[in-house]
């Protein structure tokens, strides 16, 4: 089974995550579900690397001045525009005109992404990204809720 990063966090995410509470997980017992389920070890230590570096994000704060929500463009680096191509770019860069996201949710997103060592980012993992860090970004309730209805709405109920 070629599993990776991004389909252990979507294990997590569909079975313990959307359940309205916050996910604190006994990373033993979990490490050993997840390897039951066919997932190796490796894999899932970079899963919980990768939530670890989004608890830190939420737990250190991120800028949401006046100044974070100005009209700036933002310009990617060429290793971002190599991992997140034009239409993953024009997706996240919509989400935030019409208010889904803010800048300093949209930079949370793109660390995230950059994070998962892929290759190239899909437009489906930008999405499921973004409902992961919605999820776990206080006071971003409203937000993940419309991206959530969105995302299953596209899915049509199917889950990844």
């Amino acid at each position: 089974m070629k599993e990776n990063v991004f389909d252990v966090l979507m294990y997590l995410f569909e079975n313990y995550m959307d359940e309205g509470t916050e996910f604190q997980p006994d990373q033993e017992a979990l490490t050993h579900e997840l390897t039951q389920a066919g997932f190796h070890r490796g894999e899932i230590r970079k899963a919980f690397s990768w939530l670890d570096g989004l608890s830190s994000l939420r737990e250190h704060g991120t800028d949401r001045s006046p100044a974070a929500r100005s009209a700036a463009i933002r310009h990617y680096t060429p290793k971002e525009q190599e991992r997140l191509d034009e239409e993953c770019r024009g997706y996240l860069h919509f989400m935030e005109t019409s208010g889904v996201i803010d800048p300093a949710t949209r930079e949370v997103i793109i660390d995230r992404l950059m994070a998962l060592e892929a290759d190239e980012i899909a437009l489906d993992q930008i999405k499921w990204v973004m409902l992961l860090v919605l999820f776990n970004q206080p006071g971003q309730e409203y937000a993940y809720h419309m991206l959530e209805d969105l995302v299953f709405d596209e899915m049509q109920g199917h889950l990844h």
